[in-house]
């Protein structure tokens, strides 16, 4: 609020210093409007009857009508500015944290990806390269889901398994012909036989958890973000607009050139004019609290850190099971679905005997790689946390914000000879916040029938954001469109690849 808070403080001494102690004089006046920025032609060279003013107390004045609708814009302009600046850091802080979240998860994944190719190809070597498109699949589809595809997790999670036994059993039986057919009826032995053990079921588990609660988390800041944004930036009313300039500006017309606005004479103004914002602060708290309660999962067991990163190990565990079982297996599977033929070829012949012979080794603590967006989640989370914290009561205290800065109302001693709009006085009538209070105001009563249409958009965004919020604390997913078609959630983009596209409405 530098900017605003020097503009006013410089006003405040220019007029100090520029006032003629000669009655009727407007010369001290004409200066002072100069030095604004204004042309000196609007100026009268007397006071002269204020009956021409349209905002300010109609009595001797020095101000032209021209004035005054000088004042009326600038007024606009500066609460504007006001406005905007005491929301900065709530909107500066959900734009940095979605962005370093996001990168964060994004990077995780690559990384993830990349470190199980690596390990896979060091200790499978060429049968794994030869079916590696499986393992890229599944990081596909997890990035999908995470961008805002409309990815069930857990019937690609299901398919991800199931294309694994199918390409292992051709390897661990290559002396054999095995059609489409055939490896149909091997995915149908899946639950009875678990070739890959207990892992399938546990990694579902925790992919499911992990990736929910990330996602969720990342569309929540993005929604907070967007409501922030928006609400800061709420048109003003004519009838705000006027009551702004009775605020700032009308002392000057009356003469009073060192007189602050009355600290309650502020609130009552600003009150009224952030009703919406104040209309607002009851789902916001709410919507606040949910994302408070999701950084629990972000930090509990299910947390998409501990589980991405040892899932190489987790398959391998998977892929070593299947191997210990194989001639099992393969008798249970011959079994139900029948001897195949033959290929006229041994496993030994085709150069697959030690498949996957190889133990598989992970990372040690020395090779591991680089974190994630360079930092860790537990890191980010407890940042957020006080980030969220301190954002919680912003739409209810706005007025405060504002008002409380030291060159736009009076303090302490200055309230004996503050402005009350109308003269020096020290008192004035304080609203509540709620937009019915606005007919209590001192300026002419503004239209209460009910908030704006913005302000009903964001409550709805934050009231819909805040059920998906609590659903994925449950382990629960709302449903979303397919990524092909623009993806809305009240208005927000909820696809990252088309936030930079016209989707909102």
């Amino acid at each position: 609020m530098f900017a605003v808070c020097a503009t006013l403080c410089a006003f405040a001494l220019l007029l100090s210093v520029a006032a003629d102690p000669k009655a009727g004089n407007c010369s001290g006046i004409r200066d002072a409007y100069i030095a604004m920025g204004f042309s000196s032609e609007d100026v009268p060279e007397q006071e002269t009857g204020g009956h021409h003013l349209r905002v300010c107390v109609q009595a001797k004045t020095c101000c032209s009508a021209g004035m005054e609708e000088n004042f009326i814009l600038r007024s606009k302009h500066e609460f504007e500015k006001l406005l905007d600046q005491a929301t900065e850091d709530l909107r500066s802080t959900f734009i940095s944290r979605h962005k370093r979240f996001d990168e964060f998860f994004l990077e995780l994944l690559e990384n993830t990806e990349h470190s199980l190719n690596d390990m896979f190809v060091r200790t499978y070597g060429k049968p794994y390269m030869q079916n590696a498109e499986v393992f890229q699949g599944l990081f596909a589809e997890l990035r999908r889901y995470y961008t805002g595809g409309n990815v069930n997790l857990g019937e690609m999670l299901n398919d991800f398994w199931t294309r694994l036994l199918e390409r292992m059993f051709q390897l661990l039986n290559s002396q054999y012909v095995l059609t489409e057919d055939y490896l149909e009826c091997i995915s149908k032995y899946m639950d009875e036989l678990k070739p890959f053990g207990e892992v399938p079921k546990r990694l579902k588990s925790q992919v499911t958890r992990a990736f929910v609660t990330a996602r969720t988390f990342v569309q929540g800041l993005m929604v907070g973000r967007e409501v922030a944004n928006r609400v800061s930036k709420v048109s003003m009313s004519l009838v705000c607009i006027k009551a702004v300039t009775t605020l700032l500006y009308c002392p000057f017309c009356s003469g009073q050139f060192t007189a602050k606005p009355c600290r309650n004479h502020c609130l009552s103004v600003l009150r009224g004019c952030v009703a919406g914002q104040a209309d607002l602060d009851p789902e916001w708290r709410q919507y606040i609290d949910a994302m408070l309660l999701l950084t629990e999962k972000l930090e509990g067991p299910f947390n998409i850190e501990s589980v991405m990163e040892p899932i190489d190990v987790k398959i391998s565990e998977a892929i070593m099971n299947m191997q210990e079982k194989s001639v099992q297996l393969s008798y249970q599977v011959f079994q139900g679905c029948g001897q195949p033929k033959p290929s006229g070829m041994s496993r030994s012949a085709r150069g697959v005997s030690d498949v996957f012979n190889a133990r598989f080794r992970p990372y040690s603590a020395e090779e591991l790689p680089t974190t994630a967006a360079g930092t860790s989640l537990n890191r980010l989370v407890t940042d957020i946390k006080e980030k969220l914290r301190e954002s919680k009561q912003l739409w209810s205290v706005l007025p405060e914000v504002v008002c409380q800065e030291e060159h736009v109302a009076a303090e302490g001693s200055e309230e004996a000879a503050c402005w009350n709009g109308q003269e020096h006085s020290g008192s004035a009538h304080i609203l509540k916040d709620e937009l019915t209070d606005q007919v209590n105001i001192p300026e002419p009563g503004l239209d209460i029938s009910r908030p704006e249409s913005l302000i009903r958009q964001q409550v709805m965004a934050l009231r819909v954001m805040t059920n998906k919020l609590k659903n994925a604390y449950n382990g629960n997913d709302m449903s979303f469109q397919d990524t092909s078609k623009t993806l809305l959630l009240n208005g927000f983009c909820v696809n990252k690849k088309c936030c930079n596209m016209p989707c909102f409405v």
